[in-house]
Order: C-alpha cells, then sequence, then structure tokens
C-alpha cells in the first residue's frame, strides 16, 4: 500500500493509494517543527480514521515544500524499512524549462505530472494554497513556468492580525459587491477581489500560453486544486475544465508508479466525475473530509 504525502506550508495532506485508486485522503495543520516520533503518531492516527495503519504502507511517495520535515519522513521512513520516493526536479518525467528548475516547488511539478497525464496539455494548474499558483504545461509536457499570488487565506489573515478592528470573516461571497457592514465589506474585498484576481491573471495566462503554443486559447485544460478549489466561490471561475482537490496526490501516486517500472497510470485515479453538461465544470473529490 502507497502513501502519498503532500507537506505544504500550512496543511500536510495524506492519499492512501492500494492498486490503482485512492481509497482515502486526509489533511491535518502542518507543524514544522514536528519530530519524527510526533509525525509518526499524527500519520497513524490519520490512517486508523480509515481502518489502516503505518504497519500497513509499504512505500512512501513525498512532495514537501518544508525541508525541515522532508528530512523527518526520511528518518521516519528509515526506521520503518519503508521505500522513500521524494519529488523534485531531478526525477520529473518532463522536461522542465525554466531558469532555476530546483526552484520551482515540488507540488507544482507534481500537479503537471499530474494534469498532463490525466487531463491533457497544454495545461494550466491553479492551486489554492497557502499561496495561489499558476503553472503552465506545454503541449510536449514540459513545464514551462507560471506564477505566484498570496493566497487566500494569507490575505485574510493579513487584514486581520494587522489591523486594530478588522475581525476573522467567513470565506463566503457576498451578494454584491458594495458592503454595508463591516462583514460584508471584507468579504467583498477578499472573496470578490479575489475571483477577480484570479479570473485576470488566468486570462492572461492563458492568452501567453495559447500564442506561445500555437493554439487557441479553449483547447488549454484548466484545472483547479488546493484546500480551497471546492469552496462554492470557485466553482463560479469561467474557463474552467475541472476542479480536482487531490491533483497533487494522484500525481504522486503516478510519479511512483512510474519509478518503480509501472507504465500505466492508475486508471481509478480519473474517476468521481459530477457533471456531464457540455461546458460544465466538473469536480472531483472522492474523499473530501
Amino acid at each position: 500500500m502507497l502513501l502519498a504525502i503532500d507537506i505544504g506550508n500550512t496543511n500536510i495532506t495524506l492519499g492512501l493509494v492500494q492498486g490503482e485508486a485512492i481509497i482515502a485522503a486526509r489533511r491535518a495543520t502542518t507543524r514544522a517543527g514536528s519530530t519524527a516520533d510526533e509525525l509518526e503518531v499524527l500519520i497513524d492516527g490519520l490512517l486508523h480514521l480509515d481502518g489502516a495503519s503505518m504497519s500497513d504502507v509499504t512505500g512512501l511517495s513525498l512532495a514537501s515544500v518544508v525541508p525541515a520535515l522532508t528530512g523527518v519522513v526520511a528518518t521516519l521512513a528509515d526506521r520503518r524499512g519503508i521505500q522513500l520516493m521524494v519529488a523534485g526536479a531531478g526525477n520529473m518525467p518532463m522536461p522542465i524549462r525554466v531558469q532555476r528548475p530546483t526552484e520551482v516547488g515540488a507540488d507544482r511539478l507534481v500537479n503537471g505530472v499530474a494534469v498532463a497525464r490525466l487531463y491533457g496539455t497544454p495545461a494550466i494548474v491553479i492551486d489554492f494554497g497557502t499561496a495561489t499558483t499558476f503553472d503552465c504545461i506545454a503541449r510536449d509536457g514540459a513545464y514551462v513556468g507560471g506564477a505566484i499570488a498570496p493566497g487566500l487565506e494569507l490575505g485574510l489573515e493579513a487584514l486581520a492580525s494587522r489591523t486594530a478592528r478588522l475581525p476573522s470573516i467567513e470565506l463566503v461571497e457576498p451578494s454584491k459587491a458594495i458592503g454595508t457592514d463591516t462583514i460584508s465589506a471584507m468579504q467583498s474585498g477578499v472573496v470578490i477581489g479575489y475571483r477577480a484576481l484570479t479570473v485576470g491573471l488566468l486570462e492572461k495566462i492563458r492568452a501567453e500560453l495559447a500564442r506561445t503554443e500555437k493554439v487557441d486559447p479553449t483547447n488549454i485544460q484548466v484545472v483547479l486544486t488546493g484546500g480551497l478549489s471546492a469552496a462554492p466561490w470557485a466553482r463560479t471561475l469561467p474557463d474552467v475544465d475541472a476542479i480536482d482537490p487531490e491533483l497533487t496526490l494522484k500525481g504522486l501516486a503516478i510519479l511512483w508508479a512510474l519509478a518503480n517500472g509501472d507504465p500505466i497510470v492508475p486508471g481509478d485515479l480519473t474517476v468521481g466525475w459530477s457533471g456531464s453538461a457540455a461546458g460544465s465544470i466538473h469536480i472531483i473529490s472522492e474523499h473530501a473530509k
């Protein structure tokens, strides 16, 4: 049984892969100072929620943007005798056409592998995490760069922590842009404003990628992922082909299969489409928990 682990600055996401399917996915808060013992207790506890345990795991596929925890996972894998694969620029099955490939976050590269194999190319992945990242994949499957913006929750936290009178609010899109009280005004600025940022940046990136790849913009696959990708406001974004909160975990499963000589992309990783109307956004979330 494979355990895919995506360690972000805010959350650690686990995906339990058995055969050709992600059978469970869980999420916990990232604690950069965790020891190997603490991380093992956390992972084992999350696995127990789905009737599994660390003793069931025979392989670990890791993407991490927290170097301290990368080492902790390596220590845990070593003492458990579990094979570990750490995703990075050096083991991506695709060209990386940027100035400094090793500086690109492992999760961004893994998303690129996943979107190319599961949705086709050219493609753009928008990952709503601590930062919101836009990543572009060329027609030949190469990673060709993208953009990074502060994440939605990061902006909200900055408003609440750096101002004396602005409260923390729920991330709900208000019915109108002109707020009539503090909360609705903040929701307008944060949610509607962030939606506008996403739409505007996507439009420019999509046009540039279409020119570079000599394709019609409508032929570029746009996939949303990350913790906030299934939020109601994200579902209304235009020109989005799919919402796949587990895209990074699927990419880690694909990388593991390829690294171990299995040329077959796990077929069940693409199941779970909801909706069938032409032009609609498909939300792929088999294990939203």
